[in-house]
């Protein structure tokens, strides 16, 4: 006889992903995120929204020589503040993408540091980049952010709200999949893991869609991934774009294109027990051969 599950999601979750580009001037860029949370808000094609999901660096070029100079203070910095009076005016929770993050203890030391505000505009989850970037594909791309940003050293999982459990990381950090682990298995019992990142036009086309799937799959999940839109015609680090939503089975529900643009999708509470019960691998685990990563995970309590 099966076993009737009861959904880690309480109810569906009514999201819009932004997916912008960001330029050299860090003003332009959060009146952009202003004016496109706005229009999110207003232009929603599924009801009232009920989170807003920004890409990795949104207010700085994604350089690794330009990620100090703009670097700012958590909570004191105008990235921060911003974010948190856009949730507080919509009343929506927001998953802020990514910032440079200046350290208060150490100021030689920079994050790449991704925010999560309550509807209320608190702060309720501080992920730091776990995994940094650092690749070298010869004759197509090299990559080295550890030039000047400094790793994370914990998971991180929080509640949504009534929602639930989620998981969040950076870009990178999707291509470990102990992270997403950590956020699904019991205890943390995680709907979905949200991925800020910025995969660029060689490894995008290689892997976004498949490690989003794959996540999805690895933790029967919904895995959400927010990229800034392509710069065509630039000639600093191109972005894939393709900002996607994939459910538990690994189906892609949203995506958008490569320019500028707001992706609805809703998070459907019911796929989830559905996808478990068909195909149970968190009952056959068999952590007698292996060992379980959430025995050992530090979490990030902000």
């Amino acid at each position: 006889m099966s076993t009737v599950l009861k959904s880690p999601l309480a109810k569906s979750l009514k999201i819009a992903l932004i997916q912008i580009k960001a330029g050299a001037d860090k003003a332009a860029n959060l009146q952009k995120v202003s004016q496109f949370i706005d229009k999110a808000i207003e232009t929603s094609t599924i009801g009232k929204l009920d989170l807003v999901m920004l890409p990795e660096c949104f207010n700085s070029p994604y350089a690794v020589d330009q990620f100090r100079n703009y670097a700012e203070l958590i909570p004191s910095g105008e990235s921060t503040s911003l974010l948190s009076s856009l949730a507080k005016k919509h009343g929506i929770f927001i998953v802020g993408g990514s910032i440079p993050e200046l350290d208060p203890q150490d100021g030689d030391k920079v994050f790449n540091t991704s925010l999560t505000f309550s509807p209320e505009g608190e702060i309720i989850a501080k992920h730091r980049k776990a995994h940094l970037f650092d690749i070298e594909i010869p004759g197509q791309i090299t990559f080295k952010e550890s030039i000047t940003l400094s790793a994370g050293d914990k998971a991180t999982v929080f509640k949504l709200g009534e929602f639930g459990n989620v998981g969040l990381g950076i870009c990178y950090d999707i291509r470990f999949p102990e992270l997403a682990a950590v956020a699904a298995r019991d205890p943390n019992n995680a709907f979905a893991m949200f991925y800020p990142g910025a995969f660029n036009t060689t490894t995008g086309p290689l892997h976004w869609h498949l490690l989003a799937r794959s996540r999805a799959v690895d933790s029967q999940f919904f895995t959400v991934l927010c990229s800034p839109a392509r710069d065509v015609g630039g000639s600093g680090y191109q972005a894939f774009g393709h900002s996607l939503v994939s459910d538990p089975s690994g189906k892609i529900i949203a995506e958008a294109g490569e320019g500028e643009e707001i992706v609805f999708a809703e998070l459907d509470h019911t796929l989830l027990p559905k996808a478990r019960e068909g195909i149970p691998v968190n009952y056959q685990r068999r952590f007698d051969i292996y060992d379980d990563v959430t025995k050992t995970a530090k979490i990030s309590d902000k």
